[in-house]
């Protein structure tokens, strides 16, 4: 069998094509130039090299030469940018770095739901069902027995199904989902009619949280994937555009491939702005009270104790249900302490502005009606250790 340990100058990611998460870190790679080869999960040797360290089953893992096994998307490409200074893809003025955490943590999270709702609500799992159990079953069985594929891929599409009442989809607010994902879909034309990635000349960050949704599930699964090339063309460009090495593009030769240097705001990114703020913002509260209340609950949990309603490492821990009105509809679900670690990564950026970036900033904030979300607080920091979520210091 192939050897899938890393070469002198080649990643290991463990992944696949149907991941969310996985097409995140695909992106952030080709965009960065960064040599790998790409695995599933089902392999031996993720089992017998790669789950016995990161002590979950779960994808993507990003396996360097130098022997660290990375995991977490936003970790992973926090850590290369890291060992790789050269041709940044977070910026480094304060104003736009500030957005791209922002959007990165928008993308990789909140819009988790709306992908998933696309995967496995009715109507959309009906007319893509030979599809999604092609895919899992490829991800799942490695031999060449297309039924023996399509069978395991049955088995995970009646799994990950089951996953789509925890993320508050259902008959009640399926309609709201959609006509949200239609609502984004506007935003984004427009701006990618402007300027090739989410911050101007260079993707960033931010552009690959938005591949994590955008891609595998939104992007390529055949019911949502109509629906968003047909109304979105210049979305469906851009995904193909964050596929692809070169990084400045020919169809925008006026915008330089750079990030800009006055630390300016693409003026076309104000609406998505103001759509991340109104939408998200009932969510992110509730997830913060949840998660306060839980912490308060228990003050003995030590540093370093996880995040989770059980006191286990988990994949999605969460601390409790909760329920909030959005677009008209009530939103009951589980509650996402990961949102609250992410969104908590942009926070940091917002204290670490000062003078006139700062007040450049918080200008764009509140016209993009961002005041309350960017003050929430939360009473007990939440890091990410040892690959799981975990409580910080009182």
């Amino acid at each position: 069998m192939t050897d899938t340990r890393p070469g002198a100058d080649t990643c290991t990611l463990w992944g696949g094509a149907l991941s969310l998460y996985t097409g995140k870190v695909r992106s952030y790679l080709i965009k960065k130039g960064v040599p790998y080869r790409e695995f599933y999960a089902s392999h031996p040797d993720f089992q017998a090299r790669i789950r016995p360290v990161v002590g979950l089953g779960v994808t993507p893992v990003l396996e360097t030469p130098d022997g660290d096994i990375l995991q977490d998307s936003t970790e992973i490409i926090e850590a290369m940018e890291r060992r790789l200074p050269e041709r940044p893809m977070i910026p480094a003025t304060p104003v736009l770095r500030a957005l791209a955490w922002l959007l990165d943590a928008y993308g990789s999270e909140y819009l988790l739901a709306m992908a998933m709702h696309f995967r496995w609500a009715e109507p959309h799992i009906s007319l893509q069902r030979s599809f999604l159990q092609a895919e899992f079953g490829r991800a799942s069985y490695l031999g060449t027995d297309k039924a023996a594929r399509d069978q395991a891929g049955a088995r995970m599409v009646s799994y990950f199904s089951s996953m789509l009442g925890p993320l508050g989809s259902n008959a009640h607010t399926a309609e709201a989902i959609e006509t949200e994902f239609f609502d984004l879909l506007d935003v984004l034309d427009e701006h990618f009619q402007h300027v090739p990635y989410l911050l101007g000349g260079p993707p960033s960050l931010a552009d690959f949280g938005f591949m994590a949704p955008l891609f595998a599930h939104l992007g390529r699964d055949p019911s949502p994937s109509q629906r968003l090339r047909l109304r979105a063309p210049n979305v469906a460009r851009w995904i193909e555009r964050m596929n692809l090495a070169v990084i400045a593009d020919g169809e925008f030769p006026d915008v330089p491939a750079a990030f800009d240097v006055e630390d300016r705001v693409p003026p076309t990114l104000l609406p998505l702005l103001a759509l991340i703020f109104r939408d998200w913002t009932p969510e992110l509260l509730a997830n913060a009270q949840a998660f306060n209340a839980w912490a308060t609950a228990h003050p003995h949990l030590s540093d370093g104790a996880f995040v989770a309603l059980d006191g286990k490492k988990r994949v999605h821990p969460h601390v409790g249900p909760i329920a909030y009105r959005w677009r008209g509809c009530t939103v009951e679900r589980v509650s996402a302490p990961q949102t609250l670690w992410h969104f908590g990564r942009f926070q940091q950026q917002l204290v670490a502005c000062d003078g006139e970036a700062l007040d450049r900033l918080l200008m764009v904030l509140e016209q993009a009606g961002g005041q309350e979300a960017c003050a929430l607080k939360l009473v007990r920091p939440i890091e990410r250790r040892h690959y799981g979520l975990v409580l910080g210091p009182s």
